[in-house]
């Protein structure tokens, strides 16, 4: 077992004595009413990361000034006594089960999207300087729709508002008054959201702030907001609540931005003003979509973490670290001295039991963020946050999995995601369950899904564990029909069979070097897969594939990631016919293993079923290693190492390559289902077979079915 000592100590942070140092990171959720106060929704929310066991909880973007200086449309509003009692009932929730809350306190400033939607004007410490972005270039046209800010059409366009003396002065006391309030309502702590180009952040750069007072130029100057701010917030509340702020280490992509000296050196001022604490973030300005994924929702593991210690090292309050941190790297970083707490955000969407899970040494039981960016891009789109691989998460209160009535044998065809998580589920509530799988192994299509991007591994792993750890049945190498389930005595089936792909009609496409998904998909992972290498590989390909699955290679995920970089059966140049989500992951994996690749995709946009912010990055990532990107594309014939289509405007073009693979075509397929059926068995179709929902769709689709039984 991996000892976690350090990460599951107690700890205090000024008053707040905390059984652990495992914090709830802040984050905007969506999920607070219309009107911005607390109902149920949000407190069964923050309830359940309470009992979860984290040690304490920071409720994100709390709006001082709400519905003004909002940057979201349901968020949480602390800007008068009204709100007072949601929030009560609220920390008291969290209470009863020994953590502490803390609220981050936010005047989103120049970023107050809520504030342009409804033509009034947006604070800002100056004008700020012009910016461009591809952001909204990747954008479906519902997408953009929603876009949060999408104000175009405002007639006068937006608003500017300089801040003069007494706007300072109003703002001071909106921290201050809204701070009290916290209090008030029973909360342990403040945070001063201080970064992410909010309003305190816009005063501390010396890139947005370019005024000529006392409040511009030099570090002192800039940072006189924030410290005035910090001073009237401990005035209101005394010493007894905690109050703590959030720094960017560095503004990313912002010529003359925030430097981790200057955030060095306003740390030390916060100090010696009184702040119990500094949790260290990063921003990055969004001049292109995938800059969001640098900072402040950072892709790279432990990305913050060498910004984190450097500021550590300039003061003696405790210091957070924040930014894709694993249970382990976050022990080493706060037993070598790099920090003192962790905070975690997304993982804690993906399993609010994380904490009692590490402290009952289940590590393998954690449900893992596969950092698909379902979560965050919701918020983009006005929407409440949702998580891919937790159905739970902002449906505390009735999507509860409770013990079944009447116990039935419940059978699950299909092993995939969708399956897994329903035989999962039905054998928490009681039922007997028996999984069937054609194939050999657990997991479907998810094992291919996780060589082209690993993060979908940790998830597989996770699923097998726990259908294991339960008294589950489980038969591989198993062809369902009718005649099977009644021998087995089945009350109800689940169907969760997967999707079915027919070939595209296009001329040329039966050739050897032309590559279904499917086909591609099941050589590699052994699935099957016999006929098609007697057909498509030469004999040294058939025998190192034999070799791979002797030494067990394609039983293991990270194993045939590396053999991937080694062998694949595919040429230099590969064209992949489907700009969906598995032709650019599969591009994206391509890539990775030096391969030339071009993406032909049919309509107008790529990517639809990828969440706004992988779209960025998959997209980006593609063009970067100079992967070519090719829509309104319709595919007329594949003649040998040429494709030739035709383009939206009717121009004939062609492109060269080596191999092609279909990546297009999926459809759902009841064929199993609707046999089942007929002979008068009591069934529910799930997952892909039933309706393209993929990794997300697949576990909502298993955990309702689960449920349901």
């Amino acid at each position: 077992m991996t000892n976690l000592s350090h990460l599951l100590a107690p700890g205090r942070i000024g008053p707040l004595q905390l059984r652990n140092r495992l914090i709830m990171a802040p984050m905007g959720s969506n999920y607070a009413e219309a009107d911005g106060h607390c109902g149920e929704r949000i407190q069964a929310y923050y309830e359940a990361r309470a009992a979860g066991g984290a040690g304490l909880l920071i409720m994100g973007v709390c709006a001082i000034a709400f519905p003004a200086g909002t940057a979201e449309p349901y968020q949480v509003g602390v800007s008068s006594d009204a709100f007072i009692p949601g929030l009560a009932r609220l920390a008291e929730r969290v209470h009863k089960h020994g953590a502490k809350i803390a609220m981050q306190l936010q005047h989103a400033g120049k970023n107050a999207i809520r504030d342009m939607a409804a033509g009034r004007p947006l604070w800002v410490p100056s004008l700020p300087p012009a910016s461009s972005s591809d952001m909204m270039q990747a954008l479906t046209p519902e997408e953009l729709a929603s876009f949060v800010s999408a104000v175009r059409g405002r007639k006068g366009g937006i608003e500017m508002r300089v801040m003069d003396q007494d706007d300072i002065a109003q703002m001071v006391e909106w921290f201050a008054a809204a701070a009290e309030r916290a209090q008030r309502a029973g909360f342990d702590g403040v945070e001063l959201h201080a970064a992410h180009n909010y309003i305190l952040a816009g005063f501390l750069s010396p890139y947005y702030n370019r005024r000529e007072d006392q409040y511009g130029g030099v570090l002192e100057n800039r940072a006189r907001l924030l410290l005035q701010v910090l001073a009237a917030v401990r005035a209101r509340v005394g010493p007894g609540f905690g109050v703590w702020l959030r720094l960017d280490a560095e503004e990313m992509h912002t010529p003359g931005g925030i430097t981790l000296a200057d955030a060095q050196a306003v740390a030390k001022l916060a100090e010696a003003s009184g702040a119990d604490a500094i949790s260290v973030s990063a921003y990055a300005a969004t001049t292109s979509g995938v800059a969001f994924t640098q900072a402040p929702l950072v892709q790279k593991p432990a990305g913050f973490l060498e910004w984190t210690a450097a500021i550590k090292q300039c003061v003696n309050v405790p210091v957070i670290a924040v930014g894709r941190i694993e249970p382990e790297v976050g022990e080493q970083a706060i037993a070598t001295g790099q920090c003192d707490y962790i905070a975690m955000g997304r993982k804690l969407l993906a399993d609010p039991e994380l904490p009692n899970k590490l402290a009952a040494g289940q590590l393998q039981a954690v449900r893992p963020c596969i950092y698909c960016y379902v979560c965050v891009s919701q918020i983009f789109i006005n929407e409440r946050v949702k998580c891919a691989v937790n159905p739970q998460t902002g449906h505390e209160v009735e999507r509860v999995i409770s013990p079944a009535t009447t116990v039935q044998h419940v059978a699950v065809v299909g092993a995939g995601p969708a399956g897994l998580e329903a035989a999962r589920v039905a054998a928490l509530r009681g039922h007997r369950v028996t999984l069937l799988e054609r194939g050999e192994r657990l997991g479907g299509t998810l094992f291919f899904a996780a060589l082209a991007y690993p993060e979908n591994g940790r998830l597989l792993d996770n699923l097998q564990h726990q259908v294991r750890q339960l008294p589950i049945e489980v038969r591989l190498g198993t062809a369902v029909d009718a005649a099977l389930l009644r021998e087995l005595a089945v009350d109800q089936v689940i169907v969760a069979t997967g999707a079915q792909r027919a070939a595209p009609d296009i001329p040329g496409a039966d050739q050897d070097h032309v590559w279904s998904g499917d086909e591609l998909r099941r050589l590699m992972t052994g699935d099957r897969a016999e006929a098609i290498a007697k057909r498509k590989l030469s004999l040294a390909q058939r025998a190192m594939m034999k070799a791979g699955s002797l030494i067990g290679v394609t039983d293991s995920t990270e194993a045939m990631q590396k053999l991937s970089h080694v062998w694949m059966p595919l040429g230099k140049r590969v064209t992949i016919i489907g700009g969906g989500l598995v032709g650019l992951e599969l591009a994206e994996f391509l890539i990775e293993r030096g391969r030339q690749v071009c993406v032909l995709e049919s309509s107008s946009h790529l990517g639809r079923e990828l969440a706004i912010v992988r779209r960025w990055r998959v997209l980006h990532g593609i063009r970067e290693h100079g992967g070519q990107l090719l829509t309104g594309i319709t595919v007329t014939a594949i003649e040998g190492n040429r494709v030739r289509y035709q383009t939206a405007e009717g121009e004939a073009g062609e492109v060269r390559g080596d191999s092609v693979v279909l990546a297009s075509g999926a459809m759902p397929d009841s064929t199993l289902s609707d046999a089942l059926g007929r002979a008068g068995f009591k069934v529910v179709s799930i997952g892909d077979c039933e309706n393209l929902g993929y990794i997300e769709g697949a576990i909502a689709a298993g955990h309702r079915a689960g449920r349901e039984a």
